[in-house]
C-alpha cells in the first residue's frame, strides 16, 4: 500500500485508535478494583474523621472494623430495612423523595459509649459538598463532625473542611424538647427564630454556608422517627 496515499493515512489513523483504545480501556479495567478500593479506604477515613479518629492508610479497614460496630439501614419511618450501610450511595439517595430513601447510619463503639454517624450530601457554590455527623448515645447531642467538597474556592468555601467549623458543631442538639430541629447554619451574629441550635457560616461562602445548611436539613430530617426510636430506649 502506497504510504502517501489518503487511505494509508485513514487505515493508520483507524488502526492507531484501535490500539489506543483497547490499551485504556485495558488499563482502565486493571485499575477498577485498585481505585474501588482507595474509594472505600477514603470513605472509611470520613467516617471514622466525624468521630475525631485518625488512621494511617495501612490501618484504616482495621480501625474501621475496630470501631464501627454496627451498620444499619433504615427508612424514613424509622424501621430498619438492612445491615449494609456501606454501599448506600447518598449522592444517589439525595435525589429520591425523602419518605422513600434508604438511610444508612454508622453505630461507633469509643471507650464503651456508642456514636451514631450519618452521611450527608448536598451542593455547595461549585459542586458537591457531603459529610457525616456523629451523634452521641442520646441520638441528639452532636459529638463530631466531618465536611468536605469537590470544588469550593480555597480561603472561601473550602473552608468548611477546616477544624474551625467542624469545632462549631460539637455539642449542638437536633432535639429541643419534642421538636427535632436540625442545625442551622447562619451569618455571624444573627441567630434563627425558630429556636434550633446553629452555627456560624464561613466569612465569604455565603453559598457554601447555605449549602452546608440545606444538606443538614434535607438528610438529617429522613432520620427523625429513627432517632426518636433510638432515645425512646
Amino acid at each position: 500500500m502506497n504510504k502517501q496515499s489518503n487511505i494509508y493515512t485513514i487505515v493508520y489513523i483507524i488502526v492507531m485508535v484501535v490500539v489506543v483504545g483497547a490499551a485504556l480501556a485495558f488499563t482502565a479495567m486493571s485499575l477498577k478494583d485498585r481505585q474501588q478500593a482507595n474509594a472505600d479506604n477514603d470513605k472509611r477515613r470520613q467516617i471514622l474523621s466525624s468521630v475525631n479518629i485518625t488512621a494511617d492508610a495501612a490501618d484504616l479497614t482495621q480501625e474501621f472494623d475496630k470501631y464501627i460496630t454496627g451498620q444499619v439501614v433504615v427508612n424514613a419511618q424509622g424501621d430498619s430495612v438492612g445491615s449494609d450501610a456501606f454501599s448506600i450511595k447518598m449522592e444517589q439517595q439525595v435525589k429520591v423523595p425523602a419518605d422513600s430513601r434508604l438511610l444508612p447510619l454508622y453505630i461507633c463503639s469509643i471507650d464503651g459509649s456508642t456514636k451514631y454517624i450519618i452521611p450527608l450530601y448536598g451542593q455547595g457554590l461549585w459542586g458537591p459538598i457531603w459529610g457525616y455527623i456523629s451523634l452521641n448515645d442520646d441520638a441528639s447531642t452532636v459529638y463530631g463532625a466531618f465536611f468536605d467538597h469537590q470544588g469550593e474556592t480555597p480561603g472561601l468555601g473550602a473552608e468548611i473542611t477546616k477544624d474551625a467549623f467542624r469545632d462549631e458543631f460539637r455539642n449542638k442538639e437536633l432535639f429541643k424538647g419534642d421538636r427535632f430541629l436540625p442545625i442551622a447554619v447562619v451569618k455571624a451574629g444573627l441567630a434563627p427564630t425558630t429556636g434550633e441550635d446553629y452555627v456560624n457560616g464561613i466569612s465569604g461562602g455565603t453559598i457554601t454556608s447555605k449549602g452546608v445548611g440545606s444538606m443538614l436539613d434535607e438528610c438529617l430530617k429522613p432520620y427523625k422517627n429513627y432517632l426518636e426510636k433510638l432515645r425512646s430506649k
